[in-house]
C-alpha cells in the first residue's frame, strides 16, 4: 500500500512512489506533507554530508518571495511566467506580486503528475493564475504553447522565473536554452535564476562536491553546483540587477545579518537581470 505518512492521502494516477520526484523532494526539504519515502530517502542521503540540507530549500524560497516583491513592486511587473512551479506553500509567487499588483497575471508551468493533480487547483486561486502541464527545459513548447500565448501578452515586459530549477538540467545547453527564453522577451522584462553553487572557496568548495555526489546518485538524480560564472552565462546579456548574482540569502536581504550564514546557505546563488 502507499505510504501514507507525511505523503497525500491518495496516489495520484500516474504518480510512480518508487522514483523520486524534485518537486515532491523540494516539499519534503521544506517540511510539507505531499511526499513520499522515496523523497524523504533523498532528503536523508544528503543530510550525511549537510545536516542542515533544508537551508537550501529555504534559503531558495525566502529569495524568490524577494525577488517578486522587487518584480512587482519597483519593477511594476504584471506578468509572470514561473517555471518549475513545485508543489503550492507558503507565499506562492500569485500571493506575493498580487499583494502589489493586484492586476498581475501568473502561469505557472510544471508536468509533475503531482502537482498536476494536488496543485493545480491551490495554484489557480484566481482569473489571473493559470497552470499550463508542460517541459520547462523545452522553451519552444512553452513558448509556441497556445495557452501560454493567450494568458500572456508577449508584447509587454513579462517576468520569466526559473527558480530553483536549472541544477536539475544536467545538458551543457543551459545558456542556449534561457537565451532562447530571453529572446521571447521584450525589453523590460526580468529573468530570475536561483541555482545550486560551487563558490569555488576552500571553505565551501568541498561541501559543494558532497552535496552535488548526494543528489545525482540519490533516488532523484540530479542537482548540479555549478560555479559563478557557469550560472552567470544563463542571463546570457542580459542586465543583472544590484547586488548581481550572490549568495541567495545576500541578495536583498530582510534587513540587517545578524548570524553568518552556514556553510549550505553559501551554497545556492540567485539573481534578477533586466533585459534592456
Amino acid at each position: 500500500m502507499p505510504d501514507a505518512i507525511n505523503a497525500p492521502s491518495s496516489v495520484p494516477v500516474g504518480v510512480d512512489t518508487t522514483r523520486a520526484s524534485i518537486a515532491r523532494v523540494y516539499d519534503a526539504f521544506l517540511g510539507g506533507k505531499d511526499n513520499f519515502e522515496i523523497d524523504r530517502e533523498v532528503l536523508r542521503q544528503v543530510a550525511t554530508v549537510a545536516p542542515q540540507v533544508t537551508d537550501l530549500a529555504w534559503s531558495n524560497r525566502n529569495f524568490l518571495i524577494r525577488a517578486c516583491r522587487f518584480l512587482a513592486g519597483q519593477g511594476a511587473i504584471t506578468q509572470y511566467l514561473d517555471c518549475g512551479s513545485g508543489l503550492p506553500t507558503a507565499e506562492n509567487t500569485h500571493q506575493v506580486v498580487q499583494r502589489l499588483q493586484p492586476t498581475a497575471k501568473v502561469l505557472y508551468i510544471d508536468n509533475d503528475p503531482v502537482v498536476l493533480a494536488h496543485g493545480r487547483a491551490l495554484l489557480e486561486e484566481n482569473d489571473k493564475t493559470l497552470f499550463v502541464s508542460a517541459d520547462i527545459f523545452k522553451p519552444d513548447e512553452i513558448l509556441d504553447h497556445p495557452e501560454v500565448r493567450t494568458f500572456l501578452d508577449f508584447s509587454k515586459p513579462i517576468a520569466l522565473i526559473q527558480n530553483g530549477t536549472l541544477h536539475h538540467y544536467l545538458g551543457d545547453d543551459t545558456p542556449e536554452m534561457m537565451k532562447r527564453y530571453a529572446d521571447a522577451l521584450v525589453p523590460g522584462s526580468y529573468v530570475v535564476i536561483s541555482h545550486f553553487l560551487d563558490p569555488e572557496t576552500p571553505a565551501h568548495a568541498k561541501t559543494a562536491r558532497a552535496l552535488e555526489e548526494r543528489f545525482t546518485h540519490s533516488p532523484m538524480g540530479s542537482g548540479l553546483f555549478r560555479t559563478y560564472d557557469k550560472i552567470r552565462e544563463m542571463f546570457g546579456d542580459l542586465e543583472l540587477v544590484d547586488p548581481g548574482l550572490v549568495v541567495c540569502d545576500e541578495w536583498w536581504p530582510d534587513g540587517p545579518r545578524v548570524k553568518p550564514l552556514s556553510q549550505i546557505e553559501e551554497c545556492i546563488a540567485g539573481g534578477v537581470a533586466r533585459k534592456v
